[in-house]
């Protein structure tokens, strides 16, 4: 996927990622998020509307983590949304929503456990 540029400010590109969305064959809303500089996380459940999005039957409910990655370009701020089964190569998503969602890449939740485990590992002073 692309970049997607829209004229507004970071706070407001923010709000929008994370407002509820309405498709035609699913209901996306956004459970929990942070930022971590300038990459989102997000636990989005998703409910079916019609048989077979995500495996999933009308009215039944999942979530996934996705990663939208946020930059400036003058007046404008774009994003690239990216989901947990991309393995997007950036861990710093919080270890807590890996309980929030069904393991949709075992290779990329190791590297997050990772990243943290370095971040709470006590440096050396040589």
């Amino acid at each position: 996927m692309g970049w997607y540029f829209s004229r507004q400010t970071r706070a407001q590109l923010i709000q929008e990622l994370i407002q509820p969305q309405e498709g035609e064959r699913a209901h996306y809303h956004v459970i929990a998020h942070a930022l971590r500089g300038n990459v989102m996380w997000s636990v989005v459940r998703i409910t079916a509307k019609e048989t077979g999005i995500f495996g999933l039957d009308v009215g039944e409910s999942t979530a996934f983590i996705r990663c939208d990655l946020l930059q400036g370009s003058g007046n404008d701020w774009g994003y690239k949304p990216l989901e947990e089964a991309m393995h997007p190569y950036y861990y710093s998503c919080p270890l807590r929503y890996l309980d929030m969602a069904p393991e949709q890449c075992r290779e990329w939740r190791d590297g997050v456990r990772a990243y943290h485990a370095r971040r709470r590992a006590p440096t050396q002073m040589a």
